[in-house]
């Protein structure tokens, strides 16, 4: 069947309304990842002159996706964008199942429990419920981070076959943002290898000094990592002895958000989904 077009429009208007779309969308990605930005830096970061940029970012305020911070003279992400992104993020009911059991660890352990999910090369924090310990870890929600040095990179990656792990992160090497970041894709492997069998990873300071991070895989109904949890602490309170007492209180945790969402291997301690 034939595609009808609107009485006064050809291929060149839905061309340019399409490339239009396009630079919006990539101003709002830019602004999200960098919370605020000045109309100059946006412009540079896209390439875009500053007037193009100017007259989307207007069309973006319009629409409540982009706001004006005029004290400061910076652009930052408006509520729209939030409430978009919140309807991604609530599909399935991930974050409301995963809320409980986030809660819980807190309570029990006093640390801070984060959420995050997989978009192509990176992960993204979806959700965090912060610890009460007077010195405690924070990441701002949706926040994007590398795959191969943190533990909710590592947890979504855990039942990956080599190959889609090979695909996904790459042949390396990684940027090390310490001394303890894995720099090789071998030892990357490695590393997801020796911890299929304890259902956990950790992020031993290799993204932060200081900072160790416990995390565990989500599964959907059908039985896919969809999501990982991670407990996040100063390493000072999480010393290797405490390894396989922290790591099976996340994986339970992250077992009983599975469980909410319909996944019939958590129901089986010690299982495996392949």
């Amino acid at each position: 069947m034939e595609t009808k077009r609107r009485p006064g429009r050809n291929r060149s208007t839905e061309v340019g309304e399409v490339r239009t779309l396009e630079r919006g969308l990539h101003l709002l990605e830019v602004l999200s990842e960098a919370e605020t930005l000045s109309l100059s830096e946006l412009a540079r970061r896209t390439d875009l002159s500053p007037s193009t940029a100017y007259r989307l970012l207007e069309t973006l305020r319009r629409r409540g996706f982009a706001d004006w911070d005029e004290a400061r003279g910076l652009w930052k992400v408006g509520l729209r964008a939030y409430q978009v992104g919140s309807a991604f993020l609530t599909r399935g009911g991930l974050i409301e199942a995963a809320t409980p059991e986030m809660e819980k660890l807190v309570d029990e352990l006093n640390e801070t429990v984060n959420l995050a999910v997989l978009d192509g090369h990176e992960v993204i924090y979806i959700a965090q419920v912060e610890g009460r310990q007077l010195i405690r870890m924070f990441t701002r929600i949706g926040a994007r981070a590398p795959i191969y040095c943190t533990g909710v990179g590592k947890a979504l990656l855990l039942e990956h076959s080599e190959a889609e792990v090979r695909r996904i992160v790459g042949a390396g090497p990684f940027k090390p943002y310490t001394a303890k970041t894995i720099t090789t894709l071998e030892r990357f492997l490695h590393t997801l290898h020796e911890a299929r069998q304890r259902r956990y990873v950790l992020d031993d300071e290799e993204r932060e000094d200081g900072v160790r991070c416990i995390a565990a895989p989500i599964h959907d109904n059908r039985g896919k990592v969809v999501a990982s949890m991670s407990l996040s602490a100063p390493a000072t309170r999480v010393p290797d002895e405490r390894l396989p007492e922290l790591g099976a209180r996340v994986r339970q945790a992250a077992d009983a958000v599975s469980a909410r969402l319909g996944w019939a291997g958590s129901q089986a301690p010690g299982s495996t989904c392949t």
